[in-house]
């Protein structure tokens, strides 16, 4: 999969509504996440509850790691997950 001839060598994009992926940069398409990212992010918060308990987190995105990630990975993906204020983080070794 990694180093087969007919793998994809270049970041692809396809446009909301569009129907064919296009070549991107990928510095390009790592800022498009980042800023979807935080958009989602920023949407999303919640600082406090209906009591004022404070939550500082968001409801907008999760994760859910696969079978083949190893603990440290799991852990690093944890880390990021919870610094953006995730609280919906699972790995499949758990389930």
């Amino acid at each position: 999969l990694v180093t087969g001839e007919h793998r994809t060598k270049t970041v692809l994009y396809r446009r909301p509504g569009g129907t064919d992926w296009e070549p991107v940069e990928l510095e390009w398409a790592m800022d498009r996440v980042a800023q979807l990212v935080k958009d989602t992010r920023d949407r999303t918060w919640q600082d406090r509850d209906a009591h004022g308990t404070r939550l500082n987190r968001t409801l907008g995105f999760a994760h859910l790691g696969g079978a083949t990630l190893d603990n440290e990975e799991n852990y690093l993906i944890k880390k990021l997950f919870t610094a953006l204020g995730a609280i919906q983080i699972e790995n499949q070794a758990r389930i």
